[in-house]
């Protein structure tokens, strides 16, 4: 068959770009998760080079080629050493168009590397997955859609690429001419109606080019590398109970040790603790390093100095180099968000740290999670399809599935309305009841650490300013800090007369106390649901007060109050008192001002 014009353009495009596309993903996709580690001052311009040839004239770029792989290049001449010659050649179309789409994948690969979420690289680490599994099972299939933008992008510069080829492959026909160089010679020469079927060829590959690049398939593609069939998890409960039980008789107590420090950008992060086999909390504000101490444990983040050692086992030691990495740390991670892997059903998610064991004990592991936090009927679900309560079950079952030495919960009820909260509490406190293992618990919530956690550490500004027993910690929290994370509505400045008598200003009272302090006392503390109200101005500390405003809550009624007269308009209050609504009723037939009464026992005394 015969055709009008001669089609080895259009086959010696179509292969040039092909073959640099394919050379161009690699390539691309290698440099885009090298640069995405990388950080420090070097980054910018590593990128820059990286970046150069989308903004270089093309006939730059071909003639910085020529110098590389001409004749008289060092590179040239050991080309020609071994009987291959570059310039000229079809292979040269192919260098050219492989550097000029370059950064087109580059570029577009890093942006859709940065835009996944980090914590889910963190989640998969901590799940025991190596640095080349969390990019092939997380990474990218979650970037994949910009990956593919990137590919798509760089066929289609390689495709009308023209200035660079021309420079080092020239324009041989049947050999180096590409549509884009025929496009030129056809013009050049007068034949325009050649060159508009040329044009008329690009642009249709382009539309379909572009057609593929907004194609957004209906169906939706399941990433089921490791998954584990419905039909398989059903079969598949009994065994693991037997398991279960022999793990548990041979396990021995847990023992968290943990002593680094590690510099931050608002202060420096210095944690020494040691806990056992008992939930314990880290009670802090936000931005104290409560969050920054549970990556250090996972290995997420790495300690500047110190060790930390988990039953036994050296994690971290700076002075020996001993740094094991999170995939080998066997430490389970709830964290706040839940990263759970949104690519993946409940079912893979909670499979996914257990892809060493074979698929029948990895089917029953996934089965027992699935029934034990009440979700089988999830198991075939993606995170988004499912409430937040359902979410942090399968985090949490992810989490133990891999039956870690350590379980670490960063505010795992943080995203949750009160109902719900305390129906994951109930929920977690009954999985923990089979646990062994050390159980870390982080919240910025009293209430929270009180109802859950049976040992407190409270951390300031990157410092455990306090610990022990939480009953000790509420009732002698010391300092200010730690009185007002444990709940204290009422702290003022206050200053000792004498052992038994202290001046607080603010209030305008002197306060007598049962106990002397064994340190500096420079404020005190008073719980606002320990304030009493006497019918007559008797009594040790007992002063008149007057109400300034109130707080209705559904079982309780906050009382703001000024003491010893009546307040001026706009005048703040002294006091915070909580108390029933029953005893709000009868309080308030009362005519003012009230007599309200400190007891000497109950006040804190508080450092700085």
């Amino acid at each position: 068959m015969n055709f009008p014009i001669n089609l080895s353009p259009l086959i010696i495009s179509l292969a040039t770009t092909c073959t640099a596309t394919v050379a161009t993903f690699f390539l691309g996709l290698m440099a885009a998760r090298w640069m995405y580690g990388i950080r420090g001052r070097w980054r910018a311009w590593i990128d820059g080079i990286l970046t150069l040839p989308l903004v270089l004239p093309p006939t730059v770029i071909g003639f910085f080629l020529l110098l590389i792989f001409g004749r008289r290049s060092p590179i040239g001449q050991l080309l020609e050493l071994i009987g291959m010659r570059v310039v000229f050649s079809w292979p040269a179309t192919v260098i050219a168009a492989t550097v000029v789409a370059f950064p087109l994948m580059y570029r577009t690969s890093l942006g859709a590397l940065e835009q996944v979420n980090p914590t889910l690289l963190d989640a998969a680490r901590t799940l025991g997955a190596t640095e080349l599994r969390v990019f092939r099972r997380v990474l990218l299939p979650l970037a994949a859609p910009g990956v593919l933008a990137g590919t798509v992008l760089a066929f289609a510069r390689a495709l009308g690429e023209f200035g660079a080829t021309l420079m080092l492959a020239g324009n041989i026909p049947g050999r180096t001419q590409t549509m884009p160089i025929a496009i030129f010679s056809a013009a050049d020469g007068g034949d325009i109606h050649g060159a508009l079927v040329w044009v008329a060829i690009i642009i249709l590959i382009s539309l379909a080019i572009i057609r593929l690049l907004n194609y957004q398939g209906a169906a939706r593609r399941a990433w089921r590398i490791d998954a584990v069939s419905e039909k398989t998890l059903e079969s598949a409960v009994e065994p693991i109970v037997e398991m279960e039980k022999s793990d548990k008789e041979n396990k021995t107590a847990a023992t968290l040790e943990i002593d680094v420090e590690k510099s931050l950008e608002s202060f420096k992060l210095a944690v020494k603790f040691r806990v056992g086999q008992v939930a314990v909390g880290l009670l802090g504000a936000s931005g104290a390093g409560k969050s920054m101490t549970l990556r250090l444990i996972a290995g997420v983040a790495k300690a500047d100095i110190g060790r930390i050692v988990l039953n036994e086992r050296v994690l971290f030691d700076s002075e020996s180099g001993v740094n094991i990495p999170p995939s080998h740390r066997s430490i389970g991670v709830v964290f706040q968000d839940y990263a759970l892997f949104p690519h993946m059903t409940v079912a893979e998610n909670i499979a996914f740290g257990l892809h060493g064991l074979p698929v029948a004990q990895r089917a029953a592991r996934v089965t027992e999670q699935l029934q034990r936090m009440r979700i089988n009927d999830l198991a075939c679900r993606y995170p988004k399809e499912i409430s937040g309560g359902q979410r942090q079950r399968v985090a949490i079952a992810r989490c133990m599935a891999i039956k870690p030495d350590a379980l670490l919960l960063d505010e795992p009820f943080a995203a949750l309305d009160p109902h719900l909260r305390r129906q994951m509490e109930e929920q977690l406190r009954e999985t923990l009841r089979s646990y062994n293992g050390v159980v870390v618990f982080v919240t910025h919530d009293m209430e929270e650490a009180f109802r859950f956690c049976t040992e407190l550490l409270v951390l300031d500004s990157g410092r455990v300013i306090a610990s022990g027993a939480k009953h000790k910690l509420f009732e002698q929290p010391r300092s200010v800090t730690t009185a007002r994370l444990t709940g204290c509505k009422n702290i003022v400045a206050a200053e000792v007369i004498r052992p038994d008598l202290i001046s607080v200003e603010a209030w305008r009272s002197n306060l007598s106390l049962a106990d002397s302090a064994e340190f500096p006392v420079r404020h005190i503390g008073y719980r606002s649901h320990h304030f009493r109200f006497q019918e007559k101005a008797i009594g040790v500390n007992t002063f008149p007060c007057w109400l300034v405003e109130t707080s209705e809550a559904p079982h309780e009624m906050t009382l703001y109050l000024h003491l010893h007269k009546s307040p001026a308009a706009g005048e703040a209050h002294h006091l915070q008192a909580d108390i029933s609504k029953e005893e709000w009723r009868a309080l308030s037939l009362e005519p003012q001002p009230w007599k309200i009464q400190i007891d000497p026992a109950r006040i804190l005394l508080l450092e700085d």
